[in-house]
């Protein structure tokens, strides 16, 4: 499974700040969306990521208080990135080693979407789900001369 296969069930609607955005405004944003991050983005280039976890860590740095603090101020400015071309596997590899819980899609220097940890996971329990469905059919569609001492299947 692929990148490219999460966006398609996801879809590729994003929302992006630029970096001179006041990060009060981000948040404003980012609660009414209901969403976790924002892509940063300058003249058609991504050049951050906005998270809870950077929001937190800028009010942890202010005493509780935003101010009048940029996005540029409190955004990653290195975030990881994946293809949509880039393998499941990896993707979960790499925000697991990372503790990353969103993940730019960059094909080139265009940004396809952004996938969650939650999209991930999803993915794998869907995939799951999909191969113990196809197990269970099998097992119940077992060719009845083919297996004489296991003529019953077991009920999973």
């Amino acid at each position: 499974m692929k990148v490219s296969d999460i966006l398609r069930v996801k879809g590729s609607s994003l929302i992006t700040v630029t970096p001179d955005e006041a990060l009060a405004s981000a948040i404003q944003i980012m609660s009414e969306k209901d969403i976790g991050s924002l892509v940063v983005m300058e003249h058609g280039d991504l050049v951050g990521m906005l998270t809870f976890r950077e929001v937190m860590q800028t009010l942890a740095q202010n005493a509780g208080s935003i101010g009048n603090v940029s996005v540029r101020k409190s955004m990653d400015d290195t975030p990881m990135t994946c293809t949509s071309e880039t393998e499941m596997d990896e993707v979960r590899r790499m925000m697991l080693n990372n503790h990353a819980r969103y993940m730019p899609v960059m094909d080139n220097r265009m940004l396809m979407g952004v996938i969650s940890f939650y999209d991930v996971a999803k993915a794998v329990v869907d995939s799951q789900n999909f191969e113990n469905k196809m197990l269970k059919a099998y097992i119940r569609d077992w060719p009845e001369g083919e297996n004489k001492e296991n003529k019953e299947a077991p009920t999973l």
